[in-house]
């Protein structure tokens, strides 16, 4: 097998396959330039299990890279292309990339991070050192390389459930697994005569597996957007008669306070799921009043390829994150792993072939994270109702979740002490009307120092991926610790509910 094969079915097509700008793409466009990307890494002597990074927003480009990858056997590495050096260099280190695809945001970091390693500009020539992509791409057609089920398919960095940034691993049976099992649910989540706003950014494995995976194995089309903002994607929608949008609470509050929109604007659109972070009651009530569009949930983790759950088609209540995809199994349990009373709150646990094998390199972590008989410890507090709905209330760690990206406060925490004049530090996550929480930063300056909070913030900027740094900072004399070991006690810093 091979996850590419998804793409098969219609290569031979001229099905829109993308919309970018002012320019489609057909499938079998796209497909052509998949095999001339696989030749490309062939030809520069990439083998099937080397690891290839992907640093770059959202193009055509992305999606032919991706799919070369893969279809060559190798191992695509997606990450944030707006990380700044100090962030993105551990993971560079971590991976040693036989080569890199890379965009114009971070030319310049992976010029200096990794100066040894091939460059493949995806949107441009004008990177020094770096091949054109034209260039680049090669010219004799190539067979899928087979790969077995349990062979990795992508490492996606992620915070997990629990500690510093780690990468999870993906097989190629994961993300094939995951994509039947939405496909599975039914509720005609996707269809070929979808076409897709593809809002969510395409090194997120939501926007990776859902978005290309789901969507394109049905032979839908995906309207590919850079960077979100709401009235630019609403002419999209428009534009384009877009019949499905899934992305994070903060898109949809965006288009509801726009002044100028209602349900006219969205008449095409028949599936509008709300992931990735927490959606409230609040959110859900404009979005269906202002732009008469009613929205369900779902829920996942990078862990999990990364559907777990949906809404759509269940009758779940917008609050809820639904039910569990066709083969996957969910359990709630309490401290001692046991199983609790419907009704009740426990940790939610997860098994399924979707389930990831665990942390590349790093068997501690994943020994956190999987059980010996392989559930997926997910961290997050759900409550099951009596009619089998699944509803998140609260997160046993102290992760905090920003537009659906997760933050740990220990990496925050590290990254404030290095501020030469901060004591001591502590994060916390805090409600947000639009990314669903946002960083609260709590300082001790040392002793006699004033400080300024957007000199701490424009720090923090410096060294982490920005929905990472605190947005606001609160100068205190102490913090609240506890017993001999001086553990900290986030809990009494954060806001009475």
């Amino acid at each position: 097998m091979n996850i590419t094969e998804l793409l098969e079915p219609f290569a031979a097509t001229d099905r829109a396959a993308l919309h970018h700008r002012d320019r489609t793409f057909t499938y079998r466009e796209l497909a052509e330039q998949v095999q001339q990307v696989q030749a490309g890494l062939a030809d520069a002597g990439v083998q099937p299990g080397d690891k290839v990074m992907l640093i770059a927003g959202t193009s055509p480009q992305f999606v032919a890279a991706l799919f070369g990858i893969l279809r060559e056997g190798a191992v695509a590495v997606p990450i944030n292309p707006l990380s700044p050096v100090p962030e993105m260099a551990p993971e560079i280190a971590a991976i040693n990339p036989s080569l890199v695809f890379v965009g114009p945001a971070a030319a310049a970091a992976v010029a200096e991070i990794a100066p040894a390693c091939p460059v493949v500009a995806l949107m441009s020539a004008h990177y020094d050192g770096a091949i054109a992509f034209e260039d680049f791409l090669g010219e004799a057609p190539r067979r899928g390389v087979q790969r077995a089920p349990e062979d990795l398919a992508l490492l996606i960095f992620t915070s997990g459930t629990a500690g510093l940034p780690k990468a999870a691993m993906l097989t190629h049976g994961n993300l094939a697994a995951n994509i039947g099992q939405v496909d599975a649910h039914g509720a005609g989540l996707a269809n070929a005569d979808d076409v897709v706003l593809g809002a969510l950014p395409l090194f997120h494995i939501l926007g990776l597996n859902m978005l290309l995976g789901v969507f394109m194995r049905s032979g839908a089309s995906i309207v590919l957007v850079e960077r979100f903002d709401a009235h630019g994607a609403l002419e999209l929608v428009r534009r384009h008669g877009v019949t499905s949008v899934s992305g994070p609470p903060a898109m949809w509050q965006a288009w509801a306070s726009l002044p100028d929109v209602g349900p006219e604007d969205f008449k095409t659109l028949r599936v509008a799921i709300s992931g990735a972070a927490g959606l409230s009651r609040e959110v859900a009530n404009a979005v269906q009043e202002r732009l008469g569009v009613p929205l369900s949930q779902g829920y996942g983790l990078t862990e999990a390829a990364p559907v777990l759950t949906l809404g759509a088609g269940t009758g779940a209540p917008a609050t809820s994150v639904g039910r569990p995809v066709p083969g996957v199994s969910l359990r709630l349990v309490d401290h001692d792993g046991e199983d609790v009373p419907v009704g009740d709150e426990g940790e939610i646990w997860a098994k399924g072939d979707n389930i990831f094998p665990g942390y590349l390199d790093n068997p501690e972590a994943t020994a956190l994270a999987l059980t010996e008989d392989g559930w997926l410890r997910t961290g997050d507090i759900g409550v099951v109702d009596d009619d089998g709905y699944l509803y998140i209330v609260d997160r046993r760690k102290d992760l905090i979740v920003v537009s659906g990206f997760n933050v740990f406060p220990g990496e925050v925490e590290a990254a404030l002490l290095t501020h030469p004049d901060i004591e001591d530090a502590a994060v916390v996550g805090v409600a947000h009307p639009t990314t669903g929480e946002s960083v609260r930063a709590f300082v001790v300056p040392v002793e006699g120092v004033p400080l300024d909070e957007n000199e701490v913030i424009a720090h923090c900027e410096s060294l982490m991926a920005r929905y990472k740094c605190p947005q606001a900072v609160e100068v205190v004399s102490e913090l609240p610790r506890g017993n001999a070991m001086g553990k900290l006690r986030r809990r009494n810093l954060r806001p009475a509910s």
